[in-house]
């Protein structure tokens, strides 16, 4: 049965060296079978010796490289991510705002990223505690400016944000925005 098998393989490496031979491409090497007491043994055999190329084979290879075409080899090509077909290009765009370079600290901050954890009264007034999708908490005052607005108002119940922004043309929107610290159903937080 492994006679079979060895002939079998012996037979499609030599198809597949021709056809690879006629489109241009070198020779694909088969490995040596392995000799029966050689694999008993458990011994690795040894492999053969590689040919070196000829300078005509090097220059035909590099001409026909997928990596001539564009810079960029059929490996690194296939591990680039596809988009999906069936998302939509706006929701696209907004994950693709989440991943500029933000300023660190309070400057940072997206109003439509944060959570409101908790607000506490302190002797120089109400102080929010919010934290970022990164889990990191921040205590904000009133007036603190944020990366895309500011704190209006803290309440006992929730924070009123004012927003700045853009819409989808361009134009320069402002809102009001209130995040509460226990939202009720169909309320976001």
């Amino acid at each position: 049965m492994r006679s079979v098998i060895t002939v079998v393989t012996a037979i499609l490496l030599t198809a597949a060296a021709t056809c690879s031979h006629a489109q241009g491409q070198p020779p694909a090497t088969a490995p040596a079978p392995k000799p029966a007491a050689a694999r008993a043994a458990g011994t690795p055999a040894e492999k053969p010796a590689a040919k070196p190329a000829s300078k005509l084979e090097k220059k035909h290879a590099a001409s026909n490289s997928p990596e001539g075409a564009g810079g960029r080899s059929t490996a690194e090509q296939a591990r680039t991510p596809r988009r999906d077909p069936f998302e939509s290009l706006l929701s696209r765009q907004k994950a693709g705002g989440d991943a500029k370079n933000l300023p660190p600290g309070k400057g940072g901050l997206q109003v439509s990223t944060l959570k409101i954890d908790g607000i506490v009264h302190g002797p120089n007034g109400m102080i929010a505690v919010v934290s970022n999708p990164q889990q990191r908490t921040y205590f904000l005052h009133e007036g603190d400016q944020l990366y895309d607005g500011r704190v209006d108002k803290i309440a006992m119940d929730g924070v009123s944000f004012h927003e700045t922004g853009k819409d989808a043309f361009g134009k320069p929107v402002e809102r009001s925005v209130n995040k509460r610290i226990y939202s009720t159903a169909g309320e976001e937080q």
